[in-house]
């Protein structure tokens, strides 16, 4: 929150030339950008469905534009939080201790729906999930850890009538109970899940813990033994994890309390010292002779766990276009507000075309991030075209949106100078955090060879993207130009393993363009094929002049 009637008359000057930073807007209302993404996603939806979207996004925009839940956020990322593995009397109880901005934001979000609302109002409900994640970004990162998570688990849980039974429930309750309690005594729950080790990472073949059943016990009930090297969020009611049985490699939920209300043998060892995410608590932890109990069939669970990835993928995509979003608004308000060399700063013509630069790039990651939301919600509804669409773009969305928001963050940051690299900015702890979606759940190789597996394995999703380019036939020649060498390489064999980065570059530059196309907003499309096809640059900023600038900056200020 901003300090009431700070001195600007001091002893040795006045302070002068220092943008007032964004007091309270709403987050959805007060941001063109993200209510306009949001229409192309809800396109599909008519009627009060969609204006219990719209409304319910706006209802909590203004709670994330509010100055105290983002200053929440800022005392939640300098206290991070602490392990208590052992009470007084040296009983093992493996507890987080949490700042209370922490707990405020929690509160925030999971009673707002984010983890939740995609699966109680289906209909846009996925758009609508990715609008509440972007909106908690004003706040804190961190804390949207733990929320995708629980959002993410219910295609998981839903393989299983037990865990779906007992849990969904639970996930989708809309409430935040922090009390480590079993899960039955809580009001809400949240659940994350625990696969690498330290000895595989991505290859969780590699994984060494192993799962045995338990005598005289249900068969799907097991003891789990071993380790995980990245758990993040171990105050999570529970975790979906991998370990060998007989079998082969299995899903299951290892919930913090065994049935018999006995707390589960899971011992956090540490938590992760991490450059950004800071607020949310990344742990290493061992199963010491754990109850667990199977989620899908035995030897399936890398299918069985996948569900949960694909979704947890989205909001990967989703949370990088926002970060650039967010550094982007910071940068406009200050260019805005700030003076040099006689001039206001964003009329400067350098600084004009970078910010013209940054917000192509902004406004191209709303529009790829939520054309792919619009493909969850379609899969639901039973649209098979649109579900093959989704499980190629979304790789190829987080692969490229991922990879580009360091960069796009850094440049924001740069705008404000000095002043944009202390940590009191939010500048500075929007870059800490974004290299982190490209390393989690996949980094850039691994995603790459996710979508040539794709191609190899399921025809039909090049063909959805395909046919969603063809959409847009002569609409621009330069996108003419990339489908047609995308519908001559994608295809079985075609690509070899080096060329797999680039394929995916391309195929996300081709899907951008085409979602910005069905904006039907010409000045946007035009822009962003000039920069990044036609005339591309090294750096931001290096080409910017070559476009209009001011339909670029009507989406990229925030109204308020």
């Amino acid at each position: 929150m901003s300090p009431h009637a700070p001195r600007a008359a001091l002893a040795t000057h006045e302070v002068s030339n220092q943008p007032e930073p964004l007091g309270a807007f709403n987050a959805f209302a007060d941001d063109r950008l993200l209510s306009r993404a949001v229409a192309a996603g809800l396109k599909e939806v008519a009627g009060p469905p969609a204006d219990a979207q719209r409304s319910h996004l706006r209802t909590f925009g203004e709670a994330a534009g509010a100055p105290e839940l983002r200053a929440a956020g800022r005392q939640a990322d300098r206290n991070p939080p602490k392990l208590t593995a052992f009470d007084e009397g040296g009983r093992r109880i493996d507890e987080i201790e949490f700042h209370p901005a922490y707990h405020t934001l929690m509160e925030a979000g999971l009673t707002h729906g984010v983890s939740a609302r995609a699966w109680t109002h289906p209909q846009g409900g996925h758009v609508t999930h990715s609008a509440l994640m972007t909106l908690m970004n004003w706040a804190d990162s961190g804390v949207c850890c733990p929320m995708s998570m629980t959002y993410a688990v219910v295609p998981a849980l839903r393989a299983s009538e037990w865990s779906d039974a007992a849990w969904t429930p639970k996930v989708t309750a809309s409430s935040y109970d922090p009390r480590t309690l079993p899960a039955a005594a809580k009001s809400g729950a949240t659940m994350g899940m625990a696969m690498t080790e330290k000895q595989g990472g991505s290859d969780v073949r590699a994984n060494s813990t192993k799962a045995e059943k338990i005598s005289g016990g249900a068969d799907d009930e097991i003891i789990l033994s071993g380790h995980k090297w990245f758990c993040s969020a171990p105050m999570c009611d529970a975790f979906l994890t991998l370990a060998y049985e007989d079998e082969g490699l299995s899903c299951f939920l290892a919930p913090r309390w065994t049935p018999d209300g006995k707390r589960n043998a899971i011992e956090i060892q540490r938590l992760k010292d991490k450059l950004g995410d800071r607020s949310n608590a990344s742990s290493e932890i061992e199963y010491r002779n754990a109850w667990a109990r199977r989620v899908g069939e035995p030897g399936r669970g890398v299918r069985t766990i996948i569900d949960m990835v694909h979704h947890t993928r989205l909001d990967c995509l989703v949370g990088s276009a926002s970060g650039v979003r967010v550094a982007l608004a910071h940068a406009m308000r200050w260019c805005e507000g700030r003076r040099v060399f006689q001039k206001s700063l964003i009329d400067q013509p350098l600084m004009r075309s970078v910010l013209a630069d940054l917000s192509v790039e902004a406004i191209g990651a709303y529009a790829l991030a939520f054309r792919v939301a619009r493909s969850f919600d379609a899969a639901v509804e039973g649209d098979a075209a649109e579900a093959a669409f989704s499980r190629l773009a979304t790789p190829i969305a987080k692969y490229w949106l991922c990879k580009r928001a360091p960069n796009a963050v850094y440049e924001a940051m740069e705008c404000l100078g000095g002043v944009g690299f202390v940590e009191e900015r939010e500048l500075a702890r929007l870059f800490r955090q974004s290299p982190l979606n490209a390393i989690w759940e996949g980094s850039g190789n691994v995603i790459a060879l996710d979508i040539l597996r794709a191609i190899e394995r399921e025809p039909e999703s090049v063909e959805a993207m395909i046919a969603e380019l063809r959409k847009y036939e002569g609409a621009d020649k330069s996108l003419d130009a990339l489908r047609n060498w995308i519908e001559a390489t994608a295809r079985p064999g075609a690509i070899t393993i080096g060329g797999a980065r680039l394929f995916a570059e391309r195929c996300a530059l081709a899907l951008t363009g085409a979602a910005l196309l069905g904006w039907n907003e010409s000045a946007l499309s035009d822009a962003f094929f000039t920069l990044r096809v036609n005339q591309p640059s090294h750096t931001f900023g290096a080409n910017g002049d070559k476009v209009e600038a001011e339909p670029l900056f009507k989406l990229a200020r925030i109204a308020a």
